[in-house]
């Protein structure tokens, strides 16, 4: 798609889940993010959303999904207002359907991350404005993209010829849309995790589904060598959620640590050239409140990456974050602009 194309397709959509778009609107979101990469390093960037609001809705806190969010709009000319945790009555004192209608009469566009995944869909039907999953639960499309575009990036091949692994904990948002988004484009994707971990029926249904049409291949495993043999990208996420009661850390730590991505399962990848992901932060070394706390409690220095690996050449992660911005600003201008 050109980029006016993708622009006309998405005028006045909301993008919830990564499978809601179509292969061809993907790579044209993709598409549109280089584009406008370009403008922004060359200074020739057009204010395509000038008088437009949107409202940032963040139930959770964050640094690179607010980040993106505020710089992508505030380069395109558009307003932002912040709502942090606890800053809204959002499902508290007022209901998601009744929130909804009253900013979707003052904004053009919302943001929304969150928990339950039925809010934001909830926004989305009543609000009656272009509606943006920052994440919930079930889904992370915003940072999908920016993982694709990342990999495309680097990647000396097209997509139906990359191999993707991930290796953790899977049961998540990001592992969730990292498995669609990998059959949605015709990808070699990859899951290891323990049983317990790994994507929903679900979520696996879902991607059978998508890749029916595009002819990926799937693999969920246990083993995590099997899985990481001739990968061209290693991807990985944080274990331990700060919501979570640190009782069950222990446990979890312990499940997880053969899936650890460090020096030698990145060997097994058999790849010299192989490259490693992680949509940040990351718990790599015990510089961090959280990492010294893990390594006093559990005596571990690092829990899903080594510092060894995160510092390593083969770490592209802050190209993966600053795609972040460019990607976000493609869906703000595909969604937004000319409404």
């Amino acid at each position: 798609m050109k980029n006016s194309e993708i622009v006309t397709a998405l005028r006045g959509r909301s993008l919830l889940r990564d499978v809601d778009l179509t292969k061809e609107e993907f790579i044209g979101l993709l598409d549109l993010s280089e584009h406008l990469r370009h403008e922004k390093r060359s200074a020739t960037e057009k204010k395509l959303l000038k008088g437009k609001n949107i409202a940032l809705i963040f139930e959770k806190s964050s640094t690179r999904t607010r980040s993106a969010f505020e710089v992508a709009s505030h380069d395109q000319g558009a307003h932002v207002t912040y709502m942090g945790p606890g800053e809204t009555q959002l499902g508290h004192k007022e209901t998601v359907k009744d929130t909804a209608r009253v900013l979707g009469r003052m904004y053009d566009g919302i943001e929304f991350r969150g928990f339950a995944h039925h809010d934001v869909e909830m926004l989305a039907e009543f609000s009656g404005v272009p509606v943006w999953n920052g994440l919930t639960d079930m889904w992370h499309p915003t940072q999908l993209l920016a993982d694709m575009l990342t990999i495309r990036d680097h990647a000396t091949k097209p997509f139906e010829q990359v191999a993707l692994t991930y290796v953790g904990d899977a049961r998540n948002n990001t592992a969730n849309s990292l498995l669609c988004v990998g059959a949605l484009l015709g990808l070699d994707v990859r899951i290891s995790a323990p049983a317990a971990l790994q994507p929903t029926d679900e979520v696996q249904r879902i991607a059978k589904t998508v890749s029916a049409h595009s002819q990926a291949k799937i693999l969920i495993t246990e083993d995590a060598e099997k899985a990481v043999a001739n990968t061209d990208f290693i991807y990985t996420d944080v274990w331990v959620s700060m919501g979570e009661p640190t009782d069950s850390w222990a446990e979890r730590i312990k499940l997880l640590l053969p899936y650890q991505v460090n020096a030698n399962l990145m060997k097994a990848s058999n790849n010299p050239d192989v490259r490693f992901l992680h949509c940040l932060p990351a718990l790599h070394n015990t510089l961090t409140d959280v990492g010294a706390d893990l390594s006093k409690k559990y005596g571990v220095d690092a829990l899903e990456v080594t510092d060894e690996v995160f510092e390593s050449p083969a770490s592209i992660v802050f190209d993966q974050a600053e795609n972040r911005l460019h990607t976000i600003k493609s869906i703000l201008v595909a969604t937004l602009a000319g409404v």
